[in-house]
């Protein structure tokens, strides 16, 4: 990490147009393939699949089946690496990364399964079943996985079915496959990455503080605990061993680290992007005061529900949200600015409406307040 003398001292605006860069929302040639969006974050939201999907589509262009066939492909896999949360992750990280921050979350949760009368033996009863079930390159579905846990004597009711699965999944045994029509599947980790790396812990660390900073920077030390959900002794640790893959700089006084790839980065001209629920530039940072309004949160998560909405985002910054209704032809969005919209920002989101036709295969029909 660099000295803190001659740090660059960034301003609010600095830190914004930075981030169009490292979020992959700048208006340069798209990055590639999935795989090479999931390297470049290191992990990126996945609580609802359709969502996670156009976060690929939004900084890849193409349509939603080059994504499925990533996915066929498990170039990238979903699963729960931190804070109990689903991401799509490189295959080849899953289980290096399980191992390092998903084990914090398996410890967090030892509780809730006592509470639902799990056992550890149990538990891991119930990992080698199902995979067992999955090896070969099985797919089960979740009521399928239940009904096979069921068979062997161990009881899914309530919620034990769930916490049993997300065990295995932690253990890095299962992991999510492609859906099956609308429900969920569950494939063995082994058959998805059979090429798994293995770094020591420190250059573990060191990795996915050297993807979360170039992916999300300039970003803070609060920032990368919030996401990972480390310590912030092993944060600091961190961002130590990754050490010239990142620059120090400074924003009011603070700490942030990015990337030299994208401090070095050409200017991005105006942007302006239709995003997803759950996308990282908004679920990714602690501090999302450059983010978002102040007073606004509350329409991009109404009631603190834990449901976050798609956002309109001009030049790195949230101005609006965004629904959709899927129709037979036609992706039907309506937009919700956050104040009276300009023309240009008009017609700017209702190109990014375009891209997002093209992405599902369907005419995208806009309508404003």
């Amino acid at each position: 990490v660099a000295e803190p003398m001659g740090r660059m001292r960034l301003a609010s605006s600095e830190v914004v147009r930075l981030r169009v860069s490292s979020f992959l929302l700048a208006d340069a040639p798209p990055r590639g393939s999935v795989l090479d969006v999931a390297r470049w974050f290191g992990a990126m939201q996945a609580q609802d699949l359709a969502s996670a999907k156009w976060s690929f589509g939004v900084r890849l262009g193409g349509t939603e089946a080059d994504v499925d066939a990533a996915l066929e492909r498990f170039d990238v896999l979903r699963t729960w690496p931190m804070r109990g949360t689903l991401h799509f992750v490189p295959s080849e990280d899953a289980r290096w990364m399980l191992a390092l921050t998903g084990a914090r979350a398996l410890a967090k949760s030892a509780g809730r399964r006592t509470e639902l009368g799990i056992d550890e033996r149990t538990a891991e009863r119930a990992a080698e079943v199902l995979g067992a079930a999955l090896a070969g390159g099985g797919r089960l579905t979740r009521a399928e996985a239940l009904t096979v846990l069921e068979a062997k004597g161990i009881g899914t009711e309530g919620q034990r079915g769930y916490h049993l699965l997300g065990y295995a999944a932690h253990r890095a045994v299962v992991c999510l496959g492609p859906n099956h029509g609308k429900e969920q599947t569950f494939a063995s980790l082994a058959d998805a990455a059979p090429n798994p790396r293995a770094p020591t812990n420190d250059e573990a660390l060191g990795l996915l503080a050297t993807r979360y900073f170039q992916s999300h920077g300039p970003a803070s030390l609060p920032d990368f605990v919030g996401w990972t959900g480390l310590t912030t002794t092993d944060a600091r640790r961190a961002i130590a061993i990754a050490g010239r893959a990142l620059v120090e700089v400074e924003h009011e006084g603070a700490s942030m680290w990015l990337s030299p790839e994208v401090r070095d980065a050409p200017l991005s001209g105006p942007t302006f992007q239709a995003l997803p629920g759950f996308d990282e530039l908004v679920l990714g940072l602690k501090d999302r005061s450059l983010l978002i309004p102040a007073g606004s949160m509350d329409r991009i998560v109404p009631g603190g529900n834990g449901v976050f909405r798609a956002t309109m985002v001009e030049d790195g910054r949230v101005i609006g949200t965004w629904t959709r209704a899927l129709k037979k032809r036609v992706v039907a969005i309506e937009a919700q600015p956050f104040a009276r919209a300009s023309r240009a920002q008009r017609t700017a989101f209702e190109q990014a409406c375009s891209d997002y036709g093209r992405f599902l295969g369907l005419t995208p029909t806009v309508t404003w307040p």
